[in-house]
């Protein structure tokens, strides 16, 4: 399972909200580049880099953020928040991502987003399908739309999705656990095509949630093929050490 750490960034800063509130921000670092050179140095190969600004203004906000961690890490980055057009999504691959995460745009605006899928293919373009009550959430979690989480996946899974990023928002920044039965429910559904055969082709990363190390384990056996980790890294509940051995001894 790959380990991912999240920076979120508000006006350039890496911060942390709780279930995606923005008057729960807080601050932790003022460089992010310094974070993400810090989660390079223990061998980490990954980033999950959010555009809280983008998310509120619906366009990309922070790409010169992506550019400077792109160009001064060799981390695979996987960029989202705000990416509703065309130009935003090059603009995001020009700076430096190596994959896009598309949330509210799936949902509002299939006929983008597909075109999107059809363009990169399915390794650039992740599915965000984040939830709260098992409907899927949109514009910065500001407003739940009508869509049911799992045949919303399952949907774009017919299209030809592979990766899947889904965040229970109510556990999200709250360092009370992850939602385990919901990724077990997705993996199991999205495990079985039509006539019931198994054949999974979704890539899930879990992201919400994780507060201690012993979680990591439990989702890799669910067969989670990534996990997003925040604020638990952030407020010293999982050591970047811990991070490191389990990397080396996956």
């Amino acid at each position: 399972m790959r380990i991912i750490p999240a920076i979120d960034i508000i006006e350039g800063k890496c911060v942390r909200l709780s279930k995606g509130d923005y008057d729960t921000k807080k601050v932790y670092n003022e460089n992010p580049l310094e974070v993400a050179k810090e989660f390079e140095d223990h061998g980490i190969e990954f980033l999950h880099l959010v555009d809280l600004d983008g998310a509120k203004s619906h366009h990309i906000v922070n790409h010169k953020v992506l550019e400077q961690i792109a160009s001064k890490t060799n981390l695979k980055i996987d960029f989202g928040g705000g990416l509703k057009s065309d130009d935003d999504l090059r603009i995001a691959f020009e700076s430096g991502a190596n994959q896009i995460t598309g949330g509210s745009i799936a949902v509002k605006d299939k006929a983008v987003f597909l075109g999107w899928l059809n363009t990169y293919g399915p390794d650039k373009i992740i599915l965000g399908a984040d939830a709260k009550d098992e409907k899927v959430a949109v514009s910065g979690w500001m407003e739940e739309s009508k869509e049911e989480l799992v045949p919303f996946i399952q949907s774009y899974q017919n299209k030809g999705i592979t990766y899947v990023i889904c965040t229970d928002i109510s556990k999200d920044g709250m360092l009370e656990g992850p939602s385990f039965e919901l990724y077990q429910k997705i993996i199991a559904k999205t495990s079985e095509n039509e006539v019931g055969v198994k054949d999974s082709k979704i890539k899930l990363i879990a992201s919400g949630g994780i507060s201690t190390f012993d979680e990591l384990p439990r989702l890799a056996e669910i067969g989670c093929e990534g996990t997003i980790i925040g604020k638990a890294i952030y407020e010293n509940r999982i050591s970047l050490k811990q991070l490191e051995s389990y990397i080396l001894t996956a």
